[in-house]
């Protein structure tokens, strides 16, 4: 479908064509495995496309060292001399497919469905039947929290803690409900 695709593979970009092979830095799957890296861009036929949702699978056929870097540090009149050097660890992939086959094994898949998420607003009235928690408790954030606990009541507190512990238990957020709790005893 395109005849060419950028990927971003260890923080690096890299255009590729279906069929090609590159060294890239190393990777952690194992020879022969396939990796599928993020797709930023897919051209060749008509106008690029920049939030693609086509995929590039790519499979692992090695593991290489590159080629060997000297490196000499040199004083004049000191007599200082050091050498060192290294060989870059790389992976050497081959572009399997971008776009078109994979396609074809999602529609094959059936995708299992996620359970819906409630929206915010029955979200938020769904906590206040629970145990009366304050109006808008849900979107507040714990700066907000900690000016508004001040005026609320004693069940109001309670509900909200209540409601902190079984949820997303922030600690600032238990800490300054706890404390409006002593304030108000």
């Amino acid at each position: 479908m395109s005849s060419y695709a950028i990927i971003s593979l260890g923080g690096k970009q890299y255009r590729v064509r279906e069929g090609e092979r590159l060294l890239v830095d190393r990777l952690r799957a194992d020879e022969g495995a396939t990796v599928e890296p993020r797709v930023l861009l897919v051209g060749g036929n008509g106008a690029p496309d920049l939030a693609p949702s086509t995929t590039v699978t790519a499979r692992v056929v090695g593991h290489e060292l590159g080629e060997k870097i000297r490196i000499g540090k040199y004083r004049r009149r000191t007599g200082y001399k050091k050498h060192t050097g290294h060989r870059s660890r790389l992976t050497r992939i081959e572009i399997e497919s971008i776009g078109a086959a994979t396609r074809a094994k999602a529609a094959a898949k059936p995708k299992p469905e996620k359970a819906e998420k409630p929206a915010p607003e029955k979200a938020e009235a769904a906590t206040r039947a629970a145990g009366d928690v304050p109006e808008g408790y849900a979107s507040m954030t714990i700066a907000q929290l900690t000016e508004a606990a001040g005026g609320w009541s004693r069940e109001q507190l309670e509900a909200a803690l209540e409601h902190e512990r079984s949820g997303k238990a922030r600690k600032g957020a238990i800490t300054a409900l706890e404390s409006a709790l002593e304030e108000k005893q």
